[in-house]
């Protein structure tokens, strides 16, 4: 039998200029497919409307190009691809696990500082349907949301659900991991202003790409647990993945587009070459 296809990606968010941070990211995903004689595809991620911009993804690609990278083309893009996310979300209603949230960002941040010490983020559950009916007739805003409960119904539980680790998580986590979707709660997947959620377009993505290898950074390993619970509800395959270190600022703190952090822009404005910024990096 042929060995399975490698195929990953490098997804970023064109929310800021690209820094070290995205580099070491970008290069481990790349030189890991060169390695298995994969594919490399890059995926821009920007169905954040109100943060996402042109001249952020202008120079994205131009720093990519600097250190070294080849992608497939067409680059695909997360704003171009609403019809398959609402698709998704319309599969999930099918199966009775979404609920209309009526409930505020502080309501629930209220509610969070209330739980005890050591428990996951409340489910705010789903209004009862006197509820639901006059507040949609107030035009009051609600967020689409996964109930955990309901999925589980489907699922017939989450015990059989897991996926393959072989970087390392946060605190080591590494092979078989069991899948907690209980860690996050009900999650929102869709609310009015952001057509879908960072979760739901991410599987429907990896499964359409065919990507095969999920290698990101060690941030994202806790999002794992959702997505798992998406591919099983939607009926997508599972890649393997494979969570990576964060490069950490010489003050201990992570590479973030929001702080003063040197972007790939003025490194290569001062001179750094690609194979001493590799070096820098440790790759």
């Amino acid at each position: 039998m042929a060995d399975a296809p490698f195929v990953t990606r490098f997804a970023p968010s064109p929310t800021g200029l690209a820094h070290r941070g995205h580099a070491f990211s970008a290069l481990t995903a790349f030189r890991a497919a060169s390695e298995a004689g994969g594919r490399f595809l890059l995926r821009i991620e920007d169905i954040d409307t109100l943060r996402c911009r042109p001249a952020f993804e202008t120079a994205l690609l131009e720093d990519l190009a600097w250190l070294g990278l080849a992608w497939e083309t067409p680059v695909w893009r997360q704003s171009e691809r609403m019809p398959a996310y609402a698709a998704a979300l319309e599969k999930l209603r099918a199966l009775g696990v979404l609920y209309r949230c009526f409930r505020t960002r502080r309501e629930i941040l209220i509610d969070i500082g209330r739980a005890p010490h050591g428990e996951g983020p409340p489910a705010p559950g789903p209004p009862t349907p006197a509820e639901a009916a006059r507040w949609l007739a107030e035009g009051r805003p609600y967020a689409w949301r996964l109930s955990l409960y309901e999925a589980a119904r489907v699922l017939g539980g989450f015990g059989d659900l897991g996926f393959l680790e072989t970087g390392s998580g946060p605190d080591g986590e590494r092979g078989l991991i069991p899948a907690r979707p209980d860690l996050a709660g009900d999650v929102i997947l869709a609310r009015k202003d952001l057509g879908v959620s960072y979760h739901l377009a991410v599987v429907v993505d990896d499964a359409a790409q065919g990507v095969t290898q999920v290698i990101r950074g060690d941030d994202l390993f806790a999002a794992t647990h959702t997505q798992r619970l998406l591919q099983a509800l939607l009926e997508l395959p599972a890649p393997t993945y494979r969570h990576h270190r964060l490069l950490l600022r010489p003050d201990g703190k992570r590479f973030a587009k929001r702080d003063t952090a040197e972007t790939l822009r003025d490194l290569r404005a001062r001179g750094v070459t690609p194979e001493a910024l590799a070096a820098e990096l440790g790759l």
